[in-house]
């Protein structure tokens, strides 16, 4: 999941009036997002990273939360999200399962913890499940990764797959940029999510790959298919949490739509809180805690004795 490298000024929060959260909903399950995709209901998946961000996606209805390795970079200050640890990912993870009550959980298998073999796949994967609370977890690309998916699901553990820009190996892609472009290099997209559905994942992720490729493929793929850059012809959408609400400074796919400009608003309190604190407008009266005048009084002569 792409969080992407520095800098771009961010956009302003769409106008209009934000409508209300839906009511109180059941968990959602791999069965709902089965049933979804068969009634042509669009899937929103958000990434999360911590308590308060997932209980903002708890708050706000959305039904899949992917506590992705983007974390990285948006949360640990990591320059990619290679250097993540299993840890760490573990900690983010159960951060944000004790925000969440309806979303279905995964949580994204960092960089080097599932390749080697599936033994060392299935090890992770019940580490994410046991640890953290994950209802699932996500692994990238094709290739061997087919192998390690299908272990993972024998073991009895969902799995989410992802194809087209899969972040933990753009540099063997030639960097944070489309896939698919050619029709030769669209078809191993699209053979490589044909693989992972056979695999047993119960959804994949298509990310910055082109539209075209997303309608083409579609028809031959039943399970749901979350795009991220991949075009409206997909079951759902996801965006990095940090990204659509302009909190991560760094640069930001053209994928990304910008929902909220929260990084500026966090500033501008900052600022205002230091003002008043160099002003000594704060603290107030009303910012402190009292004490009884006779209670005073005796501790003045308190410390005048001592």
């Amino acid at each position: 999941m792409s969080a992407a490298p520095k800098a771009r000024p961010t956009a302003g929060a769409t106008s209009g009036q934000a409508t209300a959260p839906p009511a109180k909903r059941p968990a959602v399950t791999l069965s709902r997002l089965a049933e979804k995709k068969a009634l042509g209901e669009p899937i929103a998946m958000v990434t999360a990273y911590d308590y308060p961000s997932a209980q903002a996606a708890e708050a706000a209805g959305v039904d899949v939360v992917l506590v992705g390795d983007s974390g990285a970079m948006t949360v640990l200050g990591y320059p990619s999200t290679v250097p993540v640890s299993v840890d760490e990912m573990l900690m983010l993870s159960a951060a944000a399962r004790r925000g969440l009550t309806t979303p279905l959980l995964v949580g994204d298998l960092p960089f080097g913890s599932y390749e080697a073999s599936n033994e060392q796949a299935i090890a992770t994967a019940q580490r994410f499940v046991k640890e953290a609370g994950c209802d699932a977890v996500k692994l990238e690309r094709g290739g061997t990764s087919v192998e390690r998916a299908a272990a993972i699901v024998g073991a009895g553990i969902p799995v989410m797959g992802h194809v087209g820009l899969t972040p933990q190996t753009a540099t063997a892609l030639g960097g944070y940029r489309s896939q698919g472009r050619t029709a030769d290099r669209a078809l191993d997209v699209v053979r490589d999510a044909l693989a992972l559905q056979e695999a047993g994942c119960f959804a994949l992720v298509f990310e910055a790959v082109p539209s075209a490729l997303t309608e083409l493929a579609m028809p031959k793929i039943d399970i749901p298919v979350i795009g991220i850059g991949a075009g409206p012809d997909t079951d759902g959408q996801v965006l990095v949490f940090h990204d659509l609400l302009g909190i991560y400074d760094g640069h930001a796919p053209r994928f990304v739509k910008r929902y909220g400009n929260v990084r500026q608003a966090m500033v501008d309190g900052l600022v205002a809180y230091i003002d008043d604190v160099r002003e000594r407008r704060y603290p107030e009266p009303e910012h402190g805690y009292t004490m009884a005048p006779d209670e005073a009084a005796r501790l003045r002569d308190l410390l005048a004795d001592a």
